[in-house]
């Protein structure tokens, strides 16, 4: 629907307006009336109607002041058409240079305002279907130059395309967000272009599925920007229902520097990722946390990685990394055993949750090698953090082979009975106390394919024979099996059938499937 303001300072026109005409037969709805212009002002700016039905002589700014001020002010006036009670030639030709749709005479005739608005739905249609094409081709321009210009930062041609594509003159300041969801229902980038932070510039979404973000940054203090960011990430957490991570950049001038600031996001991404927490984070923050601890970045994430995979080589190797450059760059040793702490609480937890008990290990631990504190010099801690990490992974495997035969059954079960529920992989693992990493290499493993896949095929196998055996429309059926929305659903169902649902539906070989 389109929306309509009504202007006029006789109120009986307005009823007369808003009753005589079956506006929603046109594609319209009524979304306001104004008693004079500058209250028509307001609303215009607030509701952002496609329409404006204005009279010509109102007190204070009478309907062209009203048409000139909008269309001078306003990125994308409404179209205006003016009702008068007055054949005046003058109003007529001001009319036509304020580029009015038309010009119609009071008393007003049904017919008559009923073919322009039938009109003026297809005009704006059309206009609004042409700008559509226009957004979208930039918006992927954009996106296919932002991505070669992270991967090639220093390619001044790529760099000046992007300039070009996003109309940007000079050197402005620019910030780089990168927004980390568990969700794959929802397309980020489209959200992003409706309910975008001030500043924007462009999307992109790289590698490993985070949608990037653009900002110009040069009117905000970095108050506002990290203000702009939490809102961003609120919304979100709100909109998806699970956690988002919002890595933000420092600031870079330039077109230049975007390939520096996509790097710099990453980095709090990854970091934030392994630590699997939500929210906001910004790599002045993590500098100044690695600054000040001088450990080897990154590394004892690493590390629980490759505990958590079972595999003494990679364990091996990742320590001489470790302590390599911990020699390198002699760092204090009580940042390290601060570090080293934070391992060991993070191995306890695993333990307890694939129902281990931890107090036996760390007791076990501490009786062939002493407290963590008594690790006094570099090689005493690393030959406690080498005893720590083979000892943990010996334990998670036995641990493993224990538990998934008995879990990972119930996980599956639980999955097939309830697969139209939003089944978040964090959700299902928190329901089964499990760690969600361990949960998805373990779900892999006995299922054949990752979790999201599974779930997904389990939906279209179910929608498949709705699709046949009911009369469910296809956003009936989208919604039935736990789609979140059926645009979604036509596109993984053609992804996984070769076919659109309502194809499927109607093609009489695949009533045999």
């Amino acid at each position: 629907m389109f929306n309509v303001l009504l202007v006029d300072d006789e109120p009986w026109v307005l009823e007369g307006l808003r009753t005589m005409i079956d506006w929603n037969r046109f594609g319209f709805q009524i979304c306001g009336e104004a008693l004079s212009a500058p209250e028509a002002l307001k609303l215009i700016e607030r509701l952002q109607p496609e329409l404006v039905m204005t009279d010509i002589r109102m007190p204070v700014l009478n309907g062209l002041e009203l048409i000139e001020h909008s269309n001078r002010t306003m990125p994308h006036p409404p179209k205006f058409v003016i009702l008068s009670g007055y054949d005046d030639f003058g109003y007529a030709h001001n009319a036509m240079q304020q580029r009015v749709a038309e010009y119609l005479l009071k008393p007003i005739d049904d017919e008559e305002i009923e073919a322009l608005l039938a009109r003026l739905s297809h005009v704006i249609r059309d206009e609004y279907e042409t700008e559509h094409s226009h957004q979208m081709k930039a918006g992927i321009a954009i996106h296919y130059l932002l991505n070669r210009l992270i991967q090639d930062g220093d390619n001044h041609d790529i760099a000046e395309q992007v300039r070009k594509a996003m109309l940007i003159q000079g050197e402005p300041e620019l910030r780089c967000l990168l927004i980390d969801t568990e969700s794959s229902g929802m397309d980020l980038m489209k959200w992003i272009a409706n309910h975008g932070p001030e500043g924007l510039l462009g999307c992109f979404q790289d590698s490993s599925g985070s949608l990037g973000v653009l900002l110009r940054v040069e009117q905000q203090a970095p108050d506002d920007v990290m203000e702009t960011a939490l809102q961003l990430q609120s919304a979100l957490v709100q909109e998806l229902g699970g956690p988002v991570i919002v890595a933000l950049s420092a600031m870079g001038r330039g077109i230049q520097a975007v390939g520096e600031l996509y790097r710099q996001s990453a980095e709090v991404r990854h970091y934030r990722r392994s630590q699997g927490r939500s929210g906001v984070f910004c790599y002045q923050e993590l500098r100044r946390m690695a600054d000040s601890r001088e450990f080897p970045f990154g590394r004892v994430e690493d590390l629980m990685s490759m505990i958590l995979a079972g595999e003494s080589q990679p364990i091996e190797a990742c320590l001489e990394r470790i302590f390599a450059v911990m020699t390198d760059y002699m760092p204090d040793l009580r940042a390290i055993r601060a570090d080293v702490a934070d391992l060991e609480l993070s191995l306890c937890r695993t333990i307890a949750e694939m129902n281990g008990d931890p107090d036996i290990f760390m007791n076990r631990l501490q009786e062939e090698l002493g407290n963590l504190d008594d690790a006094c010099n570099g090689a005493a801690l690393k030959n406690y953090v080498r005893h720590l990490a083979l000892q943990a992974s010996s334990l998670l495997a036995e641990l493993r082979k224990h538990n998934e035969h008995n879990t990972i059954f119930q996980v599956i079960q639980y999955v097939d009975r309830e697969y139209r529920s939003k089944l978040q992989l964090q959700e299902l693992a928190q329901h089964f106390h499990m760690n969600a990493t361990y949960l998805g290499q373990l779900f892999k493993k006995h299922a054949g394919r990752p979790f999201k896949e599974y779930l997904n095929d389990k939906r279209i196998e179910e929608a498949k024979l709705l699709l046949k055996r009911s009369g469910m429309k296809v956003s009936e059926v989208a919604q039935h099996v736990g789609f979140p929305n059926a645009d979604y659903f036509i596109h993984k169902f053609k992804m996984t059938t070769g076919m659109l649902p309502s194809n499927y539906k109607n093609n009489e070989d695949s009533k045999l499937r």
